[in-house]
């Protein structure tokens, strides 16, 4: 609603895992690569980590678009909570495999299948769990450990990435076997100061804005009531061009900013 008032032709501050509007800190670009090098060098696993609002996700998805799909098939499962058999059912799912069979032999013999189809297709196989830390049964993080076992003599049969917030660390860390066979691991931490502002204009950009519409003094607020979280700006940063729109101001400032802030205590 507040779009034609701005100057902006798509909303700039939508809270949604679109790549378009991922902006590449140095931290965020360093992980990306090491995603790439554990999927393009067969690496057995990989793991993202980073408290929530970080960009794990939008990154997940930066990450699945820069790999070719006449060379990558990429199951990508969302919803991670789920019990052992549901799980390798799911991954299944995500890689296009029909199944009719409750039995965890034959659901892992199909999985097996897949991937030695897609050697035979010159094609590797990723596997991406995201949201990983929901995973709440032992079991079924035990069954990511005994996938990294799908290999042959010269390489894994697919690459795992596991992406989560940080409490995916302290799970991980009680399977020793799972912790250590992945040779990739990243933590994303929050934006500084520098990467905040650039954070805020390239989203203005993407929308269709050539121009700064805050003020030195308003981002500096944001940030620091942010702490520098991707998802804590992205909101902020929404309800200040409603607000703005809403009192008619040229300029978001800091002084509505504070009020932005006030008004949405414990919501951002």
């Amino acid at each position: 609603m507040y779009l034609e008032y701005w100057g902006l032709k798509v909303p700039p501050f939508e809270n949604l895992p679109n790549p378009d509007f991922l902006y590449f800190s140095p931290k965020h670009e360093e992980a990306l690569t090491r995603l790439i090098y554990a999927a393009q060098g067969r690496k057995g696993a990989a793991m993202l980590t980073g408290d929530a609002g970080m960009g794990k996700t939008t990154l997940t998805r930066a990450f699945i678009r820069q790999l070719d799909s006449k060379r990558f098939d990429v199951g990508l499962v969302a919803n991670p909570s789920l019990e052992p058999v549901d799980f390798i059912k799911e991954i299944l799912y995500q890689l296009d495999v029909q199944e009719d069979t409750n039995s965890k032999v034959d659901l892992l013999r199909l999985l097996n299948e897949k991937m030695l189809a897609n050697i035979q297709a010159d094609k590797d196989t990723i596997v991406i769990i995201d949201e990983a830390q929901a995973i709440e049964d032992e079991k079924t993080l035990e069954e990511l450990r005994l996938l990294l076992n799908f290999q042959m003599n010269d390489r894994f049969l697919l690459t795992l990435i596991l992406v989560g917030q940080p409490e995916l660390l302290q799970k991980v860390a009680k399977i020793p076997q799972l912790s250590q066979r992945i040779s990739i691991k990243y933590h994303l931490s929050p934006l500084d100061y520098t990467d905040t502002v650039k954070f805020i204009f390239f989203r203005l950009k993407v929308g269709g804005l050539n121009k700064s519409i805050f003020s030195e003094e308003a981002i500096k607020n944001i940030f620091n009531a942010s702490g520098g979280i991707p998802k804590r700006i992205v909101n902020l940063c929404d309800l200040c061009l409603l607000v703005g729109f809403t009192y008619k101001v040229p300029l978001i400032n800091s002084k509505l900013v504070d009020k932005v802030i006030s008004d949405s205590e414990g919501e951002v």
